[in-house]
């Protein structure tokens, strides 16, 4: 019985994990082209869709660079706070909070890897969205795509050999 009670302990955390770090994600990467829209007084709306959040702005007011910064500054965002959270992994895996645990492993993972991914392929299925205004910056959607293809691999190879190995061994403990 003991054994049930703890797997649906585990169970719980997982989702409790994977919905704030879901809700992390939106935060952060629609937080930061939120910032950047008031920034630049071109802020029009927030609109929720299928696919998840959006903050529009009134692309008449921006030019091209700004367009380029606006859509770039959501996945610099979730990758900076990623690899702040992989920084302080050591010291997270430490606390004896197993829901902080989780939400913490799971938002690193989502950070790590969901804009890399869309920039890289994803975004061909969704209308482009930031591919749209990173390409403003005339630099080839190739050269864009082999940048990112490489920060998912390298992404990957992070969550393998370190970040996965060290929140597993905390949950063991």
């Amino acid at each position: 019985m003991a054994g049930l009670k703890e797997n649906m302990q585990s169970n719980r955390r997982k989702w409790i994990g994977l919905i704030a770090a879901v809700f992390l994600y939106y935060l952060i990467h629609e937080g930061c082209h939120f910032a950047v829209a008031m920034g630049y007084g071109a802020f029009e709306k927030v609109r929720i869709m299928v696919q998840g959040v959006q903050v529009v702005v009134k692309k008449e007011l921006l030019t091209d660079l700004q367009m380029a910064i606006f859509c770039a500054v959501g996945s610099a965002g979730t990758l900076f706070t990623a690899y702040m959270l992989v920084f302080f992994s050591v010291r997270i895996t430490k606390s004896k909070n197993k829901v902080m645990k989780a939400v913490c492993y799971y938002t690193t993972l989502v950070l790590l890897l969901l804009d890399p991914l869309y920039l890289t392929i994803i975004y061909q299925f969704v209308g482009g969205g930031d591919m749209n205004g990173i390409l403003l910056l005339n630099i080839p959607e190739k050269a864009v795509q082999l940048f990112f293809g490489m920060v998912t691999a390298a992404n990957g190879f992070l969550i393998a050999r370190k970040i996965y190995p060290l929140y597993q061994q905390s949950f063991r403990e």
